[in-house]
């Protein structure tokens, strides 16, 4: 499949793409506008032909009745010199005829332009002979000018006529443009609408996968090659986006590599401190005394701190690694949360905690160390960060087929600002308990990834009152039992 070819730099392909939208949009505006010039050069022309044919008709007549009157002046008078006038309205109407042939547009027009020209020059002809010889019979030929008069009247109504259908004409003309330029924007909307949505595709599809590239990396996913389609300088801008994933990649890799090492390297000297401190606590080496015993009571306590963060250091590298296989079966859940429970009692009742627990006999198909390792995150937040004397509730409910574990504590609840980061590595509130070892923030992202494991999941509960409230869902199975 070939490569879509796209132009060199960014904004040459903006500007490539609103010339292609433009083009049409300038054709038919030239188009238009060439219509209108045709349109109004024929208005012109007509008009000025309407104009001249009119005033000219006009003089042809006055020259009639002139050279008509000045013909019975003489003879009334009986004074010859009077046929100047004639002479000179007869030379008028040959230049008016002339002007007249001139403008006229029509074949009809000029047959009977020329028919009155023939017409009056008969009628000239006649009165120079009867002139020279009998001027009496001028007389007989004054009746001639009524019939050249009748032509002229029918010329002049021919050419309202004539005006008529050349103004029909332009109107058809104008209905002919309009319909030519509504037909050519009906087409041409469409045309530049999809012009418009392919280039806004070509431009907006390059921003989109840098936006789209820029996004995953945020959200950790580092394992898909960037790869941009545009211009080279876009493209210039995914290769880089694809070298810092490719260094994030081997940055993250880097970091999972130290912490399985430190905590493997930990382990061994956390397990001498945590013999040493048992053997001391126990009494072993000797008797303590009471600040003696204190002191070892806090080296334990804080030894077993250290053993539970290095092993969320391991469960935390397992998981990026996707070394995290399930070994399900057949648990009582209850019997789960009461491990649990006694591996918290010691926290629970050095600050006289009260548990309220409602735990239904269900049995869950899982791997029951993970599913402990999930409710001793949660368990062991609510013991640290509630109050003395506080109260934690865990209540389990089943809802159609699914488990619903949720634990809420009195503590100082989780910050507006935390509540979206909480589950994050690494990631530690603004909340911060009082104990001797700070935690990783690994413990619920690992709880998290373990629910998700399992089909379930981990969720916040947003809740008006003081404290924290996590919800644990599980998927359960069809096997069920009592406690």
């Amino acid at each position: 499949m070939q490569k879509q070819r796209y132009p060199k730099s960014f904004l040459k392909l903006m500007l490539f793409g609103f010339s292609i939208i433009g083009l049409p949009l300038i054709g038919a505006l030239i188009n238009s506008a060439m219509s209108i010039d045709r349109l109004a050069e024929q208005s012109r022309k007509t008009v000025h032909q309407a104009t001249q044919v009119t005033l000219g008709n006009r003089v042809l007549i006055d020259e009639i009745r002139t050279m008509e009157r000045s013909i019975r002046q003489a003879l009334i008078l009986g004074d010859m010199s009077l046929l100047e006038g004639y002479f000179r309205a007869h030379s008028k109407f040959e230049m008016t005829a002339e002007k007249l042939w001139e403008h006229s547009s029509h074949i009809e027009q000029r047959l009977l332009l020329e028919k009155i020209r023939l017409s009056e020059t008969t009628i000239f002809m006649e009165i120079l002979t009867a002139i020279d010889d009998s001027p009496e019979d001028l007389r007989g030929l004054v009746e001639n000018f009524t019939g050249l008069m009748e032509s002229a009247n029918n010329f002049s109504i021919m050419g309202q006529n004539l005006i008529g259908v050349d103004v029909s004409e332009m109107l058809d003309m104008a209905s002919h443009a309009r319909t030519v330029v509504e037909w050519q924007l009906l087409a041409l909307i469409p045309f530049v609408i999809l012009l418009a949505l392919i280039f806004s595709v070509l431009i907006t599809r390059p921003i989109r996968q840098i936006d789209e590239a820029i996004y995953k990396m945020g959200q950790g996913e580092l394992s898909k090659p960037v790869c941009v389609e545009g211009p080279q300088n876009l493209k210039y801008i995914g290769i880089r986006l694809d070298w810092m994933r490719r260094r994030l990649l081997k940055l993250e890799d880097q970091k999972i590599q130290f912490l399985r090492h430190v905590s493997h390297e930990l382990k061994t000297p956390l397990a001498a401190i945590r013999e040493g401190a048992d053997l001391l606590a126990e009494g072993i080496t000797g008797q303590l005394t009471k600040k003696q015993q204190l002191i070892a009571n806090i080296l334990h306590s804080s030894s077993l701190q250290l053993q539970k963060r290095i092993e969320d250091l391991l469960s935390y590298s397992a998981l990026e690694t996707d070394k995290t296989a399930l070994v399900k079966h057949q648990v009582k859940l209850a019997k789960i949360l009461d491990e649990v429970l006694q591996n918290q009692n010691l926290s629970i009742m050095s600050k006289r905690l009260e548990i309220i627990r409602d735990c239904p006999g269900l049995m869950l198909e899982c791997d029951s160390e993970k599913i402990k390792i999930i409710l001793d995150n949660l368990l062991s937040n609510a013991v640290k960060f509630s109050p003395p004397c506080g109260v934690i509730q865990i209540k389990v409910v089943q809802t159609n087929k699914l488990v619903q574990l949720d634990i809420v504590d009195m503590g100082v609840g989780i910050h507006k600002v935390d509540q979206e980061k909480i589950f994050e590595p690494f990631y530690q509130g603004r909340s911060v308990a009082n104990t001797h070892v700070r935690g990783t923030g690994l413990g619920l992202s690992i709880a998290r990834e373990y629910a998700f494991a399992h089909g379930g999941n981990i969720e916040l509960i947003q809740q008006s009152e003081v404290g924290a409230h996590f919800r644990l869902t599980l998927p359960l199975n069809d096997t069920e039992g009592e406690a």
